[in-house]
């Protein structure tokens, strides 16, 4: 039963063998899942009724999981099989093939990825794609034999050595030689780097399309304003912030008595997650581009290539893995990005000294997904403005609620504080008071049983 219930689970993530499965064909297995998203082998060993030969059955299971790593191209490095047992007596062996491994991995020459519950031999577009994915080779690196030198933009090349003092004294072919990969052999033939960087017309060479959308409300609809931005990476970059940031809503709020407007985002999260999408995106995917699209309470920023190498959603703020090496030294040097952190962390930080929450990510089927959330329909009111400063000063809720009944009258009282709070003590709502006057928020007037509370 448990067996049949096993088999009918079989999946793209997770495959059962029975005991006398070869090692040729439990290492197909584990190379496909190990070229995909990872998963689960359960190799059944023997029922524990053969107490004569179980721990035999089992050490000669684990030896056969171990032959078929070898027999993996590298050679597969996988964690302990574990030994679990059904409740029927059915023992299995656990193999787990973990997610984002750093390299692709053959049996007998052949390259496979799973496909449901079968294993597919990988297409020579879908192994290039892997490869450089996990860092096998480089798509930033290919040189582009149509191309030549002239192709490059000389001002751009001479802006960009201006950026970098050790750089300045060398001609723009000795420069990009020296900085690795902006040239092919001899300099003669840009790579994709070169181009995607300084090109005259990148769109001979490449679609590195950028689509910016603005939508009325929370959802895609018919009502929204749409750019496409094709440029060199250093263009796009400030060009997608530019339309990014007029399609920003803003706010107003009070300081030290003065009005000071600000946009809905913190400026320096959105240009960092729109320089994250240009400097890490698979450029060896074609028809699709990055996306930024704009709602009512969200951006998405959308990338095209799954996160490479051993980089995953769940440790990606600690993880560190650069698809497109040259472009994110290049970017660099001109102050677009650190080449260290990728931005992420300042990200988080960003976003948390505006009192929004951390950015979401998100993997596609094909791609990556940053999303940063606003303050939402409120944004524009006077009301959610002073919320929002009363947040990020750490007030508590109670102490919120006694400001927003003090903003539509003269005065509060513990008795009106009482009221709006009838679930706390006398001793809190004292403490609350006494700590707004603290903040020099309110001021206390009169003693005992007369005393009130006015803004400050």
């Amino acid at each position: 039963m448990i067996k049949t219930l096993l088999e009918q689970r079989r999946g793209a993530h997770l495959e059962f063998f029975p005991q006398r499965t070869s090692s040729r064909r439990l290492a197909e297995t584990m190379a496909a899942m190990a070229n995909s998203q990872g998963g689960m082998i359960l190799f059944g060993v023997s029922p524990r009724s053969r107490q004569v030969q179980g721990l035999d059955d089992v050490d000669e299971a684990r030896d056969r999981v171990f032959q078929a790593a070898l027999l993996c191209e590298p050679l597969l490095i996988i964690p302990l099989p574990r030994v679990a047992e059904t409740h029927d007596g059915l023992q299995l062996l656990s193999i787990e093939l973990p997610r984002g491994l750093s390299h692709v991995y053959s049996v007998d020459g052949k390259y496979l990825m799973r496909s449901g519950t079968r294993n597919q031999p990988l297409t020579p577009r879908q192994l290039r794609r892997l490869l450089v994915e996990r860092g096998g080779t480089s798509f930033e690196s290919h040189q582009v034999d149509e191309a030549t030198i002239d192709d490059l933009d000389a001002d751009k090349i001479n802006r960009y050595l201006e950026s970098v003092p050790a750089l300045a004294a060398l001609t723009p072919q000795e420069a990009l030689l020296k900085r690795g990969r902006l040239a092919g052999r001899k300099g003669m033939h840009p790579t994709m780097a070169g181009l995607l960087l300084f090109a005259r017309d990148i769109e001979r060479f490449l679609n590195n399309e950028v689509v910016v959308v603005r939508y009325a409300g929370r959802e895609m609809s018919d009502e929204f304003v749409r750019e496409d931005i094709r440029d060199t990476l250093p263009e796009q970059v400030r060009r997608v912030e530019s339309a990014v940031l007029a399609n920003l809503r803003t706010g107003a709020r009070l300081s030290a008595l003065q009005r000071e407007d600000r946009l809905e985002y913190p400026v320096k999260a959105v240009r960092e997650a729109i320089v994250n999408a240009v400097a890490h995106r698979d450029y060896s995917l074609h028809g699709d581009g990055i996306r930024v699209s704009i709602f009512s309470d969200r951006i998405e920023f959308y990338s095209p290539g799954r996160l490479p190498g051993h980089v995953t959603v769940d440790n990606i703020v600690d993880e560190r893995f650069s698809r497109n090496q040259v472009i994110v030294q290049v970017l660099s040097d001109m102050g677009f990005v650190e080449r260290l952190g990728y931005g992420i962390d300042r990200m988080i930080k960003l976003m948390a000294e505006e009192g929004l929450p951390p950015p979401q990510f998100r993997e596609t089927a094909n791609g990556f997904v940053v999303t940063l959330y606003g303050h939402g329909e409120d944004f524009f009111s006077e009301k959610g403005s002073r919320y929002r400063q009363w947040r990020l000063m750490g007030l508590n809720e109670r102490q919120m609620r006694a400001l927003e009944y003090l903003s539509e009258h003269e005065r509060i009282a513990n008795r009106e504080y009482q009221e709006l709070c009838p679930d706390v003590s006398a001793e809190t709502i004292r403490r609350d008071l006494a700590d707004l006057v603290s903040r020099s928020i309110l001021l206390k007037i009169g003693q005992k049983r007369a005393t009130y509370y006015i803004f400050k």
